[in-house]
């Protein structure tokens, strides 16, 4: 009988590494696929990459519409808030007021600091701008967009007289609230 429990215990010897055998063939099957996923998900984002940093079109058109190399340091934009303007439109069906918030960014701090110095003097020609518009010509899309270029020329013209119209150090007029009543 000592026999017989010898041939028991080496078959109780050998059965575990059959198990142990196909543990290990599911872990090296799942590190190759976690491999392939991760080397084909690289292969699409460096792909990306050279295909967006290639396309000199787009790049050129970005570049020279910021005014900045490639490789050189993004400036951060200087956003400066006005105090509300409420002013009464020219009457079309009745009494009509604008109230207005606007924010402007400018090239810089200097020119965020310029702006303040002369914010009595700029209101007052936003006011009467915005005093000379009729309700119609402010509903639409074109008609917001028209009035914030006329007073980023205007801030310009101030900030920078003899500027060309476009350009100054007012880039843009940003509405951050537009009422009608």
């Amino acid at each position: 009988m000592a026999k017989d429990v010898k041939p028991e215990a080496e078959v109780a010897a050998v059965a575990p590494p059959k198990k142990s055998k196909k543990l290990l063939i599911i872990i090296i099957v799942a590190v190759v696929l976690v491999l392939i996923l991760g080397g084909g998900a690289a292969f699409l984002v460096l792909k990306a990459r050279s295909t967006h940093d290639g396309e000199g079109g787009e790049a050129a058109a970005e570049t020279a519409k910021s005014g900045k190399k490639k490789g050189e340091k993004e400036v951060v934009p200087v956003y400066v808030a006005l105090d509300a303007f409420t002013v009464n439109l020219v009457p079309e069906n009745g009494d009509q007021f604008l109230q207005l918030m606007i924010s402007v960014e400018v090239e810089d701090a200097h020119v965020g600091e310029k702006l303040k110095m002369y914010t009595p003097k700029l209101r007052n020609n936003v006011m009467l701008l915005l005093s000379g518009k009729k309700a119609a010509e402010l509903m639409t899309k074109e008609g917001k967009e028209t009035l914030a270029n006329e007073v980023r020329d205007l801030m310009n013209g101030v900030l920078e007289p003899g500027a060309n119209k476009g350009e100054g150090p007012v880039r843009e007029v940003l509405f951050t609230s537009f009422i009608i009543q």
